[in-house]
């Protein structure tokens, strides 16, 4: 009877481990509203599977405070433990990178990773010095909340914030600012079995060394949004709507242009919603665009045009508003830069077009005929008839007399009768 019980103990036990569960998922970007769902989601799907930890693979220059707010609150008020490892090699934890690592019940780093704040110097738009004390101050109150909670550096975190200091995953080790250097998952999962986590004012012991590891992907829409989300491609996606729309209004009926600007003009004030938006800057641009059209309707000489050039890089400069100089948000100067000139370059192509078109000899209508040769029909002296374009005219000479099958030209019409010389008159012809 021993050995069964030994056995049976045994199978039980090997049940038990089995059925451990890890939930994994990557985080390889911004931080912005997108990825903060799909945290939050993630949490919510490892507490419903009671799995035993969440692991978070980070790698992102940084984000949105607001955003970052939101996931170190899902983390701090997690059911289950968050592990956070900045992985894979190369990669960073910066700025709103480093508030969600600290948060993190256990922070591990990959090697050839480093953590710190990437702390931009200009944004569109800027700050006043008082208003970035008041917004740093208050990220360094943050970033010690959760240093203190989670009993790590509180010198450097506060450091991380106020000078930008940047370390690598051994100096992070080192100094306390992590809790483990791992080469890969299944090592992250090796020395975090065992350790004691406090998860809602209880301690509960890693069991991961057996656990089944299920990985999480972004579902379609959380991409989209996420990709979208990006301040560039929300800018293009902008312009790009305000482009179809403009090419419809030119060309009524041609439906395509049209649907595809409504489309990207959706998905565009969709990302814009998520991000700080300057609507300051959002009327530049589209002053811009209505300056551009004018001048197609309206001879200026070019005036309206360069007032449109100016309008859209002053406004897409202006776009995106930080609230703070800790945030990844901006537009890149070269997305602005080959946006505007691509744009006013068109604009004045076409109102050069116009401009020639207004110029150009007319080719239809009564006023097309003017320049045109033709046959003399009948004898002009100096009325007759001629035939131009295969039509019949009544015609009257301004060079004398016509013979019959003579070369003429058009050099006038009135009251649907042509004036017409003679061409390649020989000399003593009347």
């Amino acid at each position: 009877m021993k050995p069964v019980y030994i056995f049976s103990v045994f199978l039980l036990l090997s049940t038990f481990l089995s059925a451990q569960k890890i939930i994994s998922i990557t985080v390889d970007g911004s931080i912005n509203p997108a990825s903060a769902a799909f945290i939050k989601n993630a949490i919510d799907e490892a507490t419903n599977e009671k799995a035993e930890c969440l692991v978070i693979h980070l790698n992102t220059p940084g984000g949105l405070l607001k955003s970052t707010r939101v996931i170190v609150s899902d983390i701090l008020e997690s059911k289950v433990p968050v592990v956070v490892y900045v992985s894979p090699g190369g990669a960073h934890s910066g700025s709103a990178g480093v508030f969600i690592t600290l948060a993190a019940h256990i922070a591990a780093m990959a090697p050839s990773t480093n953590i710190g704040a990437a702390h931009p110097v200009s944004m569109q738009g800027g700050m006043d010095s008082t208003m970035n004390n008041k917004t740093t101050n208050d990220a360094a109150a943050f970033i010690r909340t959760i240093a203190e909670k989670r009993k790590r550096n509180l010198q450097w975190a506060e450091e991380a914030v106020r000078k930008s200091v940047s370390i690598t995953e051994a100096e992070a080790l080192q100094k306390k600012v992590i809790d483990l250097i791992a080469v890969n998952e299944n090592d992250l999962l090796q020395q975090i079995n065992g350790r004691q986590v406090e998860v809602n004012n209880t301690t509960k012991t890693l069991r991961t060394t057996n656990a089944s590891v299920a990985k999480v992907e972004m579902s379609f829409v959380e991409k989209l949004l996420n990709t979208i989300s990006d301040p560039n491609i929300a800018y293009i996606l902008m312009m790009l709507g305000f482009y179809g729309i403009l090419f419809e209004l030119y060309s009524p009926g041609a439906v395509a242009p049209g649907v595809v600007g409504i489309i990207c003009l959706i998905l565009a004030f969709y990302a814009m919603h998520t991000l700080p938006l300057n609507f300051a800057g959002l009327a530049l641009i589209v002053f811009g665009i209505i300056m551009f059209i004018l001048e197609v309707k309206i001879v200026s000489h070019g005036i309206l045009g360069v007032g449109g050039v100016i309008a859209l890089g002053l406004g897409s400069m202006m776009l995106i508003r930080t609230t703070s100089g800790l945030e990844i948000a901006r537009i890149s100067w070269h997305v602005i830069l080959t946006t505007t000139v691509i744009t006013g370059l068109f604009f004045f192509f076409l109102v050069g077009m116009a401009i020639k078109a207004q110029k150009a000899k007319p080719v239809t209508g009564i006023e097309g005929l003017i320049g045109e040769t033709g046959e003399a029909m009948a004898m002009l002296e100096p009325t007759g008839t001629v035939r131009v374009h295969g039509e019949r005219w009544n015609a009257e000479s301004i060079s004398g007399s016509i013979h019959k099958g003579g070369k003429v030209r058009v050099t006038g019409i009135h009251n649907l009768t042509l004036f017409v010389e003679q061409v390649n008159a020989t000399p003593g012809t009347l």
